[in-house]
Protein backbone atom coordinates (compact mmCIF):
# COMPACT_ATOMS: atom_id res chain seq x y z
CA UNK A 1 0.00 0.00 0.00
CA UNK A 2 2.78 2.41 0.87
CA UNK A 3 4.45 2.07 -2.53
CA UNK A 4 1.24 3.28 -4.18
CA UNK A 5 1.44 6.51 -2.19
CA UNK A 6 4.60 7.68 -3.92
CA UNK A 7 2.84 9.35 -6.79
CA UNK A 8 0.36 11.26 -4.67
CA UNK A 9 0.25 15.01 -4.91
CA UNK A 10 -0.20 17.24 -1.90
CA UNK A 11 -3.94 17.22 -2.60
CA UNK A 12 -3.83 13.46 -2.49
CA UNK A 13 -2.03 13.57 0.82
CA UNK A 14 -4.82 15.69 2.24
CA UNK A 15 -7.17 12.82 1.52
CA UNK A 16 -4.82 10.40 3.25
CA UNK A 17 -4.61 12.76 6.23
CA UNK A 18 -8.35 12.50 6.68
CA UNK A 19 -7.97 8.76 7.16
CA UNK A 20 -5.51 6.57 9.01
CA UNK A 21 -2.20 5.13 7.91
CA UNK A 22 0.26 2.67 9.34
CA UNK A 23 3.05 3.96 11.50
CA UNK A 24 3.78 6.55 14.15
CA UNK A 25 1.50 9.56 14.33
CA UNK A 26 0.96 12.77 16.27
CA UNK A 27 -2.22 13.41 18.22
CA UNK A 28 -2.85 16.36 20.53
CA UNK A 29 0.86 17.10 20.86
CA UNK A 30 1.74 13.47 21.66
CA UNK A 31 3.74 10.94 19.62
CA UNK A 32 1.77 7.70 19.25
CA UNK A 33 3.04 4.34 18.04
CA UNK A 34 1.28 2.37 15.31
CA UNK A 35 -1.08 0.83 17.90
CA UNK A 36 -2.18 4.28 19.02
CA UNK A 37 -0.28 4.15 22.32
CA UNK A 38 1.75 7.13 23.59
CA UNK A 39 5.44 6.58 22.95
CA UNK A 40 8.18 8.45 24.80
CA UNK A 41 11.67 8.00 23.37
CA UNK A 42 14.45 6.94 25.69
CA UNK A 43 17.64 6.17 23.85
CA UNK A 44 20.96 7.22 22.37
CA UNK A 45 22.62 8.24 19.12
CA UNK A 46 24.85 5.88 17.16
CA UNK A 47 27.30 7.09 14.47
CA UNK A 48 26.63 4.32 11.95
CA UNK A 49 28.02 6.08 8.89
CA UNK A 50 31.53 6.27 10.44
CA UNK A 51 31.41 2.98 12.37
CA UNK A 52 29.17 0.74 10.28
CA UNK A 53 31.14 -2.40 11.14
CA UNK A 54 30.37 -1.82 14.81
CA UNK A 55 26.64 -1.27 14.30
CA UNK A 56 25.37 -4.83 14.89
CA UNK A 57 27.06 -5.11 18.30
CA UNK A 58 26.42 -1.48 19.20
CA UNK A 59 22.68 -1.84 18.63
CA UNK A 60 22.57 -4.99 20.74
CA UNK A 61 24.48 -3.22 23.52
CA UNK A 62 22.25 -0.15 23.32
CA UNK A 63 19.14 -2.32 23.52
CA UNK A 64 20.59 -4.08 26.56
CA UNK A 65 20.52 -0.75 28.46
CA UNK A 66 16.73 -0.78 28.16
CA UNK A 67 16.68 1.91 25.46
CA UNK A 68 13.62 1.93 23.22
CA UNK A 69 15.01 4.14 20.43
CA UNK A 70 18.26 4.70 18.58
CA UNK A 71 19.04 7.67 16.35
CA UNK A 72 21.18 6.51 13.43
CA UNK A 73 23.72 8.79 11.72
CA UNK A 74 23.63 8.39 7.93
CA UNK A 75 25.33 10.22 5.06
CA UNK A 76 23.93 11.20 1.67
CA UNK A 77 27.33 11.49 -0.05
CA UNK A 78 27.58 15.24 0.21
CA UNK A 79 30.29 15.11 2.83
CA UNK A 80 30.79 11.47 3.77
CA UNK A 81 30.38 8.23 1.82
CA UNK A 82 26.73 7.64 0.98
CA UNK A 83 24.77 4.99 2.87
CA UNK A 84 22.81 3.26 0.13
CA UNK A 85 19.40 1.64 0.31
CA UNK A 86 20.73 -1.84 1.02
CA UNK A 87 22.71 -0.53 3.99
CA UNK A 88 19.75 1.46 5.33
CA UNK A 89 17.45 -1.55 4.99
CA UNK A 90 19.96 -3.66 6.90
CA UNK A 91 20.19 -1.10 9.71
CA UNK A 92 16.40 -1.01 10.00
CA UNK A 93 16.24 -4.78 10.29
CA UNK A 94 18.92 -4.74 13.00
CA UNK A 95 16.97 -2.10 14.93
CA UNK A 96 13.82 -4.22 14.69
CA UNK A 97 15.68 -7.34 15.79
CA UNK A 98 16.70 -5.46 18.94
CA UNK A 99 13.21 -3.96 19.51
CA UNK A 100 14.57 -0.47 18.92
CA UNK A 101 12.60 2.24 17.17
CA UNK A 102 14.87 3.60 14.46
CA UNK A 103 15.23 7.34 13.85
CA UNK A 104 17.29 7.94 10.73
CA UNK A 105 19.09 11.24 10.04
CA UNK A 106 21.36 12.73 7.35
CA UNK A 107 24.46 14.24 8.97
CA UNK A 108 26.00 15.92 5.92
CA UNK A 109 23.81 19.01 6.39
CA UNK A 110 25.21 19.83 9.84
CA UNK A 111 25.86 23.55 10.21
CA UNK A 112 24.97 24.70 6.69
CA UNK A 113 25.52 28.43 6.28
CA UNK A 114 28.45 28.37 8.66
CA UNK A 115 30.29 25.17 7.73
CA UNK A 116 31.27 25.35 4.06
CA UNK A 117 31.43 21.55 3.80
CA UNK A 118 27.77 21.12 4.78
CA UNK A 119 25.04 20.44 2.21
CA UNK A 120 21.70 22.24 2.19
CA UNK A 121 18.66 20.61 3.77
CA UNK A 122 17.18 20.25 0.27
CA UNK A 123 20.00 17.81 -0.54
CA UNK A 124 19.07 15.76 2.52
CA UNK A 125 15.43 15.74 1.41
CA UNK A 126 16.48 14.44 -2.00
CA UNK A 127 18.29 11.57 -0.29
CA UNK A 128 15.07 10.38 1.37
CA UNK A 129 13.20 10.52 -1.94
CA UNK A 130 15.86 8.73 -4.00
CA UNK A 131 14.64 5.35 -5.34
CA UNK A 132 16.88 3.06 -3.29
CA UNK A 133 16.18 4.86 -0.01
CA UNK A 134 12.45 4.95 -0.73
CA UNK A 135 12.57 1.19 -1.24
CA UNK A 136 14.38 0.75 2.08
CA UNK A 137 12.08 2.86 4.24
CA UNK A 138 8.67 2.37 2.59
CA UNK A 139 6.65 -0.15 4.56
CA UNK A 140 8.67 0.47 7.73
CA UNK A 141 6.46 3.27 9.07
CA UNK A 142 5.71 1.29 12.26
CA UNK A 143 9.39 1.26 13.18
CA UNK A 144 11.12 4.20 11.48
CA UNK A 145 11.00 7.97 11.88
CA UNK A 146 12.74 10.24 9.37
CA UNK A 147 14.87 13.01 10.87
CA UNK A 148 15.37 14.97 7.63
CA UNK A 149 18.77 16.44 8.50
CA UNK A 150 21.00 16.84 11.52
CA UNK A 151 21.38 20.46 12.71
CA UNK A 152 20.95 21.68 9.13
CA UNK A 153 21.50 25.37 9.83
CA UNK A 154 24.39 27.03 11.64
CA UNK A 155 24.32 30.32 13.51
CA UNK A 156 23.05 33.57 12.02
CA UNK A 157 21.74 32.04 8.79
CA UNK A 158 18.55 34.09 8.90
CA UNK A 159 15.10 33.14 10.09
CA UNK A 160 13.57 32.89 6.62
CA UNK A 161 16.33 30.54 5.44
CA UNK A 162 15.52 28.18 8.29
CA UNK A 163 11.74 28.34 7.97
CA UNK A 164 11.60 28.20 4.17
CA UNK A 165 14.23 25.49 3.88
CA UNK A 166 12.62 23.31 6.53
CA UNK A 167 9.07 23.62 5.20
CA UNK A 168 10.22 22.93 1.63
CA UNK A 169 12.04 19.79 2.79
CA UNK A 170 8.93 18.55 4.59
CA UNK A 171 6.86 19.05 1.47
CA UNK A 172 9.45 17.25 -0.67
CA UNK A 173 9.07 14.12 1.48
CA UNK A 174 5.28 14.31 1.50
CA UNK A 175 5.11 14.90 -2.25
CA UNK A 176 7.11 11.69 -2.66
CA UNK A 177 4.37 9.81 -0.82
CA UNK A 178 6.21 9.24 2.45
CA UNK A 179 3.83 9.05 5.42
CA UNK A 180 6.37 8.44 8.19
CA UNK A 181 6.56 10.74 11.18
CA UNK A 182 9.02 13.44 10.09
CA UNK A 183 11.44 14.90 12.62
CA UNK A 184 12.89 18.38 12.08
CA UNK A 185 15.92 19.73 13.93
CA UNK A 186 16.14 23.23 15.36
CA UNK A 187 18.19 26.06 13.94
CA UNK A 188 21.53 27.31 15.27
CA UNK A 189 23.34 23.95 15.34
CA UNK A 190 20.19 22.38 16.76
CA UNK A 191 20.18 24.46 19.96
CA UNK A 192 17.68 27.10 18.74
CA UNK A 193 19.24 29.91 20.77
CA UNK A 194 17.92 32.32 18.13
CA UNK A 195 14.43 30.85 18.51
CA UNK A 196 13.76 30.22 14.82
CA UNK A 197 12.15 26.81 15.37
CA UNK A 198 10.30 27.73 18.55
CA UNK A 199 8.92 31.00 17.20
CA UNK A 200 7.83 29.50 13.87
CA UNK A 201 6.75 26.04 15.00
CA UNK A 202 3.03 26.47 14.18
CA UNK A 203 3.88 27.61 10.64
CA UNK A 204 6.32 24.74 10.16
CA UNK A 205 3.82 22.22 11.51
CA UNK A 206 1.18 23.53 9.10
CA UNK A 207 3.50 22.73 6.19
CA UNK A 208 2.93 19.01 6.81
CA UNK A 209 -0.29 17.99 5.12
CA UNK A 210 -0.45 14.88 7.32
CA UNK A 211 0.05 16.69 10.62
CA UNK A 212 2.69 14.10 11.46
CA UNK A 213 5.64 16.28 12.41
CA UNK A 214 7.90 16.05 15.47
CA UNK A 215 10.21 18.89 16.57
CA UNK A 216 13.70 18.15 17.88
CA UNK A 217 16.00 20.42 19.89
CA UNK A 218 19.61 19.62 20.77
CA UNK A 219 20.38 20.71 24.31
CA UNK A 220 23.98 21.58 25.03
CA UNK A 221 25.57 24.65 26.61
CA UNK A 222 22.62 26.91 25.72
CA UNK A 223 20.74 24.96 28.41
CA UNK A 224 22.85 25.28 31.59
CA UNK A 225 20.05 25.40 34.19
CA UNK A 226 16.52 24.30 35.07
CA UNK A 227 14.87 27.50 33.90
CA UNK A 228 16.34 27.42 30.38
CA UNK A 229 15.31 23.78 29.94
CA UNK A 230 11.82 24.16 31.44
CA UNK A 231 11.01 27.36 29.57
CA UNK A 232 11.90 25.86 26.20
CA UNK A 233 9.90 22.71 26.77
CA UNK A 234 6.97 24.70 28.13
CA UNK A 235 6.84 26.83 24.99
CA UNK A 236 6.05 23.75 22.88
CA UNK A 237 3.55 22.41 25.37
CA UNK A 238 1.80 25.79 25.36
CA UNK A 239 1.49 25.43 21.56
CA UNK A 240 0.38 21.78 21.94
CA UNK A 241 3.16 20.73 19.60
CA UNK A 242 5.34 17.61 20.11
CA UNK A 243 8.98 17.98 21.07
CA UNK A 244 11.92 15.68 21.73
CA UNK A 245 15.49 16.31 22.84
CA UNK A 246 17.25 14.69 19.90
CA UNK A 247 20.72 15.19 21.34
CA UNK A 248 22.20 16.32 24.64
CA UNK A 249 25.27 15.76 26.81
CA UNK A 250 26.56 16.52 30.27
CA UNK A 251 28.96 19.18 28.98
CA UNK A 252 29.91 20.65 25.64
CA UNK A 253 33.01 22.46 24.46
CA UNK A 254 34.13 22.99 28.03
CA UNK A 255 30.82 24.49 29.14
CA UNK A 256 28.25 22.90 31.47
CA UNK A 257 24.93 21.42 30.41
CA UNK A 258 22.21 20.70 32.96
CA UNK A 259 21.62 17.09 32.02
CA UNK A 260 19.81 16.48 35.30
CA UNK A 261 17.23 19.13 34.45
CA UNK A 262 16.89 17.87 30.88
CA UNK A 263 16.17 14.31 32.01
CA UNK A 264 13.92 15.31 34.91
CA UNK A 265 11.91 17.80 32.88
CA UNK A 266 11.58 15.37 29.97
CA UNK A 267 10.33 12.65 32.30
CA UNK A 268 7.85 14.93 34.05
CA UNK A 269 6.48 16.26 30.77
CA UNK A 270 6.43 13.02 28.75
CA UNK A 271 9.08 14.30 26.32
CA UNK A 272 11.50 11.93 24.61
CA UNK A 273 15.26 12.23 24.85
CA UNK A 274 18.24 10.72 23.01
CA UNK A 275 21.72 11.21 24.47
CA UNK A 276 24.80 11.83 22.33
CA UNK A 277 26.35 9.31 21.85
CA UNK A 278 27.20 5.65 22.33
CA UNK A 279 30.91 5.71 21.38
CA UNK A 280 33.50 6.88 18.84
CA UNK A 281 33.28 10.62 19.45
CA UNK A 282 36.00 13.04 18.43
CA UNK A 283 35.18 14.58 21.84
CA UNK A 284 35.69 11.48 24.03
CA UNK A 285 33.95 13.04 27.02
CA UNK A 286 30.67 12.43 25.15
CA UNK A 287 31.29 8.66 24.80
CA UNK A 288 28.89 6.61 26.92
CA UNK A 289 30.63 3.27 26.33
CA UNK A 290 34.39 3.63 26.54
CA UNK A 291 36.03 2.00 23.54
CA UNK A 292 32.62 0.54 22.62
CA UNK A 293 32.62 -1.62 25.76
CA UNK A 294 29.12 -1.79 27.34
CA UNK A 295 30.70 -3.08 30.55
CA UNK A 296 32.87 0.02 30.83
CA UNK A 297 30.51 2.98 30.84
CA UNK A 298 31.88 6.48 31.32
CA UNK A 299 30.47 8.74 34.01
CA UNK A 300 28.24 10.19 31.30
CA UNK A 301 27.16 6.70 30.26
CA UNK A 302 26.37 5.73 33.86
CA UNK A 303 24.37 8.92 34.31
CA UNK A 304 22.45 8.39 31.10
CA UNK A 305 21.71 4.71 31.56
CA UNK A 306 21.51 4.11 35.31
CA UNK A 307 20.97 7.55 36.84
CA UNK A 308 17.84 9.27 38.12
CA UNK A 309 15.32 9.62 35.26
CA UNK A 310 17.72 7.64 33.08
CA UNK A 311 17.04 4.98 30.49
CA UNK A 312 16.93 1.99 32.86
CA UNK A 313 14.48 3.76 35.16
CA UNK A 314 12.13 5.35 32.65
CA UNK A 315 12.18 3.57 29.28
CA UNK A 316 9.06 1.80 28.01
CA UNK A 317 9.17 -0.45 24.98
CA UNK A 318 7.17 0.35 21.85
CA UNK A 319 4.05 -1.80 21.64
CA UNK A 320 4.70 -2.53 17.95
CA UNK A 321 7.24 -5.12 19.07
CA UNK A 322 6.09 -8.62 20.08
CA UNK A 323 5.81 -9.14 23.82
CA UNK A 324 5.64 -5.45 24.65
CA UNK A 325 2.54 -4.22 26.43
CA UNK A 326 3.89 -0.70 26.88
CA UNK A 327 3.87 -1.01 30.66
CA UNK A 328 7.69 -1.15 30.93
CA UNK A 329 9.49 0.46 33.81
CA UNK A 330 8.79 4.07 32.95
CA UNK A 331 7.83 6.54 35.63
CA UNK A 332 6.25 3.85 37.83
CA UNK A 333 9.74 3.11 39.11
CA UNK A 334 9.87 6.45 40.88
CA UNK A 335 9.38 6.28 44.63
CA UNK A 336 8.59 8.68 47.42
CA UNK A 337 12.19 8.57 48.50
CA UNK A 338 13.44 9.86 45.17
CA UNK A 339 14.94 13.30 44.95
CA UNK A 340 16.21 15.30 42.05
CA UNK A 341 19.91 15.46 41.41
CA UNK A 342 21.46 18.88 41.74
CA UNK A 343 21.85 20.53 38.38
CA UNK A 344 25.26 20.75 36.81
CA UNK A 345 25.10 24.52 36.94
CA UNK A 346 22.73 25.22 39.78
CA UNK A 347 24.83 28.19 40.82
CA UNK A 348 23.39 30.09 37.88
CA UNK A 349 20.08 30.38 39.71
CA UNK A 350 21.23 30.62 43.28
CA UNK A 351 21.91 27.84 45.73
CA UNK A 352 19.51 25.24 44.38
CA UNK A 353 18.44 22.51 46.76
CA UNK A 354 16.03 19.61 46.86
CA UNK A 355 13.01 19.97 49.11
CA UNK A 356 11.33 17.09 50.84
CA UNK A 357 8.09 15.60 49.55
CA UNK A 358 5.65 12.87 50.45
CA UNK A 359 2.75 10.94 49.02
CA UNK A 360 -0.27 8.91 49.88
CA UNK A 361 -2.80 6.71 48.19
CA UNK A 362 -6.45 7.04 47.43
CA UNK A 363 -9.22 4.69 46.48
CA UNK A 364 -8.93 2.00 43.83
CA UNK A 365 -5.25 1.31 44.47
CA UNK A 366 -4.03 4.70 43.20
CA UNK A 367 -0.97 6.33 44.77
CA UNK A 368 0.62 9.69 44.13
CA UNK A 369 4.34 10.20 44.58
CA UNK A 370 5.78 13.70 44.84
CA UNK A 371 9.31 13.52 43.49
CA UNK A 372 12.25 15.84 43.99
CA UNK A 373 11.97 19.62 44.06
CA UNK A 374 14.53 21.98 42.56
CA UNK A 375 14.21 24.97 44.91
CA UNK A 376 16.35 28.09 44.63
CA UNK A 377 14.48 30.34 47.05
CA UNK A 378 12.84 32.68 44.55
CA UNK A 379 11.15 29.79 42.77
CA UNK A 380 10.90 26.03 42.33
CA UNK A 381 10.39 23.26 39.80
CA UNK A 382 8.60 20.09 40.86
CA UNK A 383 10.23 17.65 38.52
CA UNK A 384 7.85 14.74 38.80
CA UNK A 385 4.61 13.88 40.49
CA UNK A 386 3.73 10.29 39.63
CA UNK A 387 0.26 8.76 39.80
CA UNK A 388 0.43 4.95 39.81
CA UNK A 389 -2.33 2.39 39.50
CA UNK A 390 -1.41 -0.31 42.04
CA UNK A 391 -4.81 -1.96 41.81
CA UNK A 392 -6.08 -4.78 39.68
CA UNK A 393 -8.48 -2.84 37.44
CA UNK A 394 -8.11 -0.14 34.81
CA UNK A 395 -8.52 3.43 36.08
CA UNK A 396 -10.24 5.95 33.82
CA UNK A 397 -9.28 9.39 35.10
CA UNK A 398 -7.64 10.65 38.28
CA UNK A 399 -7.74 13.70 40.55
CA UNK A 400 -4.92 14.86 42.81
CA UNK A 401 -4.83 17.17 45.83
CA UNK A 402 -1.54 19.04 46.29
CA UNK A 403 -0.58 20.58 49.63
CA UNK A 404 2.37 22.98 49.38
CA UNK A 405 2.36 24.07 53.02
CA UNK A 406 2.42 27.77 52.01
CA UNK A 407 0.87 30.13 49.47
CA UNK A 408 2.40 29.65 46.01
CA UNK A 409 1.69 30.68 42.42
CA UNK A 410 2.16 28.21 39.56
CA UNK A 411 3.66 29.80 36.46
CA UNK A 412 3.90 26.66 34.27
CA UNK A 413 2.34 23.20 34.53
CA UNK A 414 2.50 20.16 32.26
CA UNK A 415 0.47 16.99 31.85
CA UNK A 416 -2.12 18.15 34.44
CA UNK A 417 -5.16 20.42 34.48
CA UNK A 418 -5.15 22.67 37.57
CA UNK A 419 -8.41 24.11 38.87
CA UNK A 420 -6.43 27.08 40.22
CA UNK A 421 -2.86 28.30 39.86
CA UNK A 422 -2.46 29.94 43.26
CA UNK A 423 -2.96 29.00 46.90
CA UNK A 424 -1.54 26.49 49.32
CA UNK A 425 -3.92 23.68 48.31
CA UNK A 426 -4.37 22.92 44.60
CA UNK A 427 -6.47 20.37 42.75
CA UNK A 428 -5.43 18.80 39.45
CA UNK A 429 -6.89 16.27 37.03
CA UNK A 430 -5.53 14.25 34.13
CA UNK A 431 -5.40 15.83 30.68
CA UNK A 432 -7.18 13.04 28.83
CA UNK A 433 -4.44 11.05 27.15
CA UNK A 434 -2.79 10.24 30.50
CA UNK A 435 -6.01 9.52 32.38
CA UNK A 436 -6.41 5.83 31.60
CA UNK A 437 -4.01 3.70 33.64
CA UNK A 438 -3.82 -0.05 33.31
CA UNK A 439 -2.75 -1.99 36.43
CA UNK A 440 0.90 -1.14 37.07
CA UNK A 441 0.93 1.88 34.77
CA UNK A 442 1.84 5.44 35.81
CA UNK A 443 1.37 9.00 34.64
CA UNK A 444 3.71 11.85 35.52
CA UNK A 445 3.16 15.59 35.67
CA UNK A 446 5.02 18.62 36.98
CA UNK A 447 5.03 22.35 37.46
CA UNK A 448 7.08 25.46 38.01
CA UNK A 449 6.18 28.22 40.46
CA UNK A 450 7.12 30.83 43.04
CA UNK A 451 8.20 31.56 45.71
CA UNK A 452 10.56 28.81 46.78
CA UNK A 453 11.72 27.62 50.19
CA UNK A 454 8.87 25.12 50.21
CA UNK A 455 8.46 23.35 53.56
CA UNK A 456 7.39 20.19 51.75
CA UNK A 457 4.82 19.01 49.23
CA UNK A 458 2.15 16.35 49.79
CA UNK A 459 0.18 14.69 47.00
CA UNK A 460 -2.96 12.58 47.46
CA UNK A 461 -5.00 11.02 44.66
CA UNK A 462 -8.45 9.62 44.02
Amino acid sequence: MKKLLRGLSTAGLLLVAANSWAGFSIDNGQLLDANGNPFVMRGVNHAHTWYNSRTPQALADIAATGANTVRIVLANGGRWARNDGADVANVIQQCKANALVCMLEVHDATGWGEDSAAVHISSAAEYWTSPDILDAITGEEDYVLINIANEPFGNNVGESNYVDGTTAAIQTLRDAGLTHTIVVDASSWGQDWEGYMRDNAPQIAAADALGNLLFSVHMYQVYPDVASVANYMQAFQDMNLPLIVGEFGHEHQGQPVDEDAIMAQAQARGIGYLGWSWSGNTEPYLDMALNWDPNNLSDWGERMVNGENGIAQTSQCATVFPGCTGTGSSSSSSSSSSSSSSSSSSSSSGSSSSSSSSSSGGGGGLTCTAGGVDDWGAGFVLNSFTVTNNGGETVNGWTVQLDFGQEIAVTNAWNVNLSSTSGSLLTGTDVGYNGQLQPGQSASFGMQGEPGNLPGVTCTVE
